[in-house]
């Protein structure tokens, strides 16, 4: 049984976010704004579909898949470009590999100490992010 996501998830710790924002060449001013905003995670999984939603004062992102089933994803708000996308599992993680215009992209989920666990990944930058569960 895959692992269960379900939940509200309020960010905790980010490590290299900034770093990460500059290799998709997120401009200065956006990069200062988004590493200063608190995130909230909403994610809902019914088997192997999964709406996760990205929640901040600046911009929400939304992303629906089916795990093991490609898709077109528009990184609308975030760098803004087209990429084909698939998430597959790998044990209890969520693996999500992107291709596009940005070498070695794509993230991971996994639950871990009853934490949420992102890793961003694109060319040579890796970043952490860790959510708490919300009451």
């Amino acid at each position: 049984m895959p692992a269960d996501f379900n939940g509200r998830w309020i960010l905790e710790t980010s490590d290299k976010f900034e770093d990460y924002l500059k290799v998709l060449n997120i401009d200065f001013a956006t990069r200062k704004i988004a590493i200063s905003l608190s995130q909230t995670k909403v994610v809902t999984q019914n088997g192997d579909k999964f709406d996760f939603k990205t929640l901040s004062t600046l911009r929400n992102y939304e992303l629906s898949f089916t795990v093991g089933a490609e898709f077109d994803e528009y990184t609308k708000g975030l760098d803004n470009r087209n990429i084909k996308s698939l998430v597959t599992w790998e044990g209890d993680k969520l693996v999500c590999t992107q291709k596009g215009e940005k070498a070695n992209r794509g993230w991971k989920h996994w639950i871990e100490d009853g934490k949420l666990c992102l890793e961003l990944t694109c060319e040579d930058v890796i970043c952490l992010q860790v959510f708490k569960r919300k009451d």
